[in-house]
């Protein structure tokens, strides 16, 4: 399985930007979602959305601000954030995961290569 993201950049705070993560190959996770590591920090959770029955999960500091959403038959997801921060400013990595471990990053089945999204102030 291969996961390719895109849709990264610069954007000024209070912007907004889309990802987009294309699975390729068979994906036996359950979720499909995000990461994010900025420069001497931890990766961490972002966001995800389960693959049977749509339901979204998002870390506490992009409530309200980010969307995930899917096309599970395209094995697709996409995170909208909107009124973006500089401290979103991080390398952003689509992961596979199970259910009960997808806000662990040792849990990640699959992880697709970064993408950088830097939110100027």
């Amino acid at each position: 399985v291969q996961l390719q993201a895109s849709g990264g950049g610069l954007v000024q705070a209070g912007g907004s930007l889309r990802l987009s993560c294309a699975a390729s190959g068979r994906t036996s996770v359950d979720v499909m979602g995000w990461f994010r590591q900025a420069p001497g920090k931890e990766r961490e959770f972002v966001a995800a959305i389960r693959r049977s029955g749509g339901s979204t999960f998002y870390t506490d500091s992009v409530k309200g601000r980010f969307t995930i959403s899917g096309d599970m038959a395209k094995n697709t997801v996409w995170l909208q954030m909107n009124s973006l921060k500089p401290e979103d400013t991080a390398v952003y990595y689509c992961a596979g995961s199970w259910i009960g471990t997808m806000r662990d990053p040792n849990g990640v089945r699959y992880w697709g290569k970064g993408t950088q999204v830097t939110v100027s102030s």
